[in-house]
């Protein structure tokens, strides 16, 4: 079924766009989403995306021409050879739909939901930035609307006072429907209502009582503001600035959802938001016990191991070979990281633990080896991570060896009998290697 393309309203002050260029000739495909065509309005330049799915037929406006709001200016259709004229390009009605009741409501313009793009079709109301029977302006912040793509704030459009709205913050609104209307004077009464609300009958009307006199006709009072709405869509209602602000004082909007806080919020919800409590962190029902053991060895063997396997068997990298050590005390395939000055190498060690076969990798290491021997530091208490680490430090005469883990890590034997063995290969490493 044939598709019309019209011209979008991008801005309540829009009356005609300019058609900078066309993203798709005559005859092309396009698939709903793509860019259509480019269009300039007095505020911005935008693209304009397909509707619809099809082949672009019936263009009737040009590059550079000024096209009303809602005017007819190609068709999307079902085929390349559809040679059907689109509509001439003369202005839709754009004119607001009346609104259930109309009699009832001040008289003056009315502001719609605008089409902020051509694949919209209603916009979720975030809050009003005016109150009833405020003055505005044309270029005065009205309301703050969210579609599928950003949100955005909208301008009144034109000068008056606020006299009624229709919608509610929180609410679904098509486009063009009347979002609120705004009188040249100053309204003697104001009304606030639901979307698509139908006013309740008066008392009156449904049981006229007897009186006597007929009263004074009393001044009519403005309707009360409902109370704000949640999002009915899970969003959370707020507007570019209270977003932005929210992101820079760290603060998560979502507690302020979890807290039961009415939306939509504002900049003066931020101070509520940074005055909620803590959250308590849950605690674990079963906390792993912390282990740390200390080895002392009164010779330094590696350094001279080191040496004599790069003079004789070639095995340069001394880092290979540390981790070939604390390998072989795991006594099994394991991948063994060597941390120094911030900077970490992960080694795999092979079944036969055969220095010449450890290859570098990648893995999470299920030991961490931290050589500090360059440093002056004699004592370490950091804690496990997320793997077991042993921290080999420089003694007075040998070395000093410390492993810290925690028990759901490896029980306690295991980490006595690892941290003998490494001992032992660090005091003397060609007796342990055999």
């Amino acid at each position: 079924m044939p598709h019309d393309v019209t011209m979008p309203q991008l801005g309540m002050a829009q009356d005609a766009g300019k058609i900078v260029a066309w993203l798709k000739a005559a005859g092309d495909p396009v698939a709903k989403g793509d860019a259509l065509f480019e269009v300039e309005t007095d505020k911005a330049t935008m693209e304009v995306e397909a509707q619809a799915s099809g082949f672009l037929t019936g263009i009737t406006a040009a590059e550079g021409e000024d096209v009303p709001v809602g005017a007819v200016i190609a068709r999307i259709s079902d085929s390349a050879e559809d040679d059907s004229p689109a509509p001439a390009p003369t202005p839709a009605s754009v004119s607001a739909p009346a609104p259930d009741h109309a009699d009832d409501l001040p008289k003056g313009q009315p502001v719609t939901m605008p089409q902020l793009g051509m694949a919209q079709d209603s916009g979720l109301l975030v809050s009003w930035t005016k109150d009833l029977g405020d003055k505005v302006a044309a270029d005065d912040i009205l309301f703050e609307v969210e579609t599928d793509k950003s949100t955005m704030e909208v301008p009144a459009g034109m000068d008056g006072y606020l006299a009624a709205t229709l919608a509610e913050p929180g609410e679904d609104v098509p486009v063009g429907a009347t979002l609120a209307i705004i009188s040249a004077d100053k309204p003697a009464t104001t009304t606030a209502r639901r979307a698509n609300s139908t006013p309740a009958p008066s008392a009156a009307k449904a049981s006229p009582a007897p009186a006597a006199t007929p009263p004074a006709r009393a001044k009519e009072q403005p309707a009360p503001k409902q109370p704000p709405m949640q999002s009915p869509t899970g969003r959370i209602l707020a507007s570019p600035k209270v977003r932005r602000l929210a992101l820079e004082r760290g603060l998560d909007l979502h507690r302020l959802v979890e807290a039961g806080h009415p939306q939509p919020f504002h900049v003066r919800d931020l101070d509520v938001l940074a005055n909620l409590p803590a959250r308590i962190p849950a605690t674990a029902t079963v906390t792993a016990a912390p282990i740390r053991l200390t080895a002392e060895i009164a010779t330094d063997g590696f350094t001279a191991f080191a040496e004599w396997a790069a003079a004789s068997h070639g095995l340069t990298d001394r880092d290979a070979v540390l981790a070939g050590l604390a390998g072989a005390s795991l006594s099994q395939p394991s991948i063994i990281a060597i941390e120094r000055h911030g900077h970490s190498r992960g080694f795999a060690i092979p079944p036969d633990r055969a220095l010449s076969a450890i290859a570098r990798s990648d893995d999470s290491p299920d030991l961490i080896l931290r050589d500090l021997r360059d440093t002056a530091l004699r004592s370490v208490a950091a804690g496990a991570g997320d793997a077991p680490v042993i921290t080999v430090m420089s003694g007075h005469v040998g070395l000093i060896l410390t492993l810290e883990c925690s028990t759901d890590q490896m029980p306690a034997p295991a980490a006595i009998a690892l941290l003998s063995a490494f001992a032992g290969r660090m005091e003397q490493p060609l007796r342990h290697l055999l």
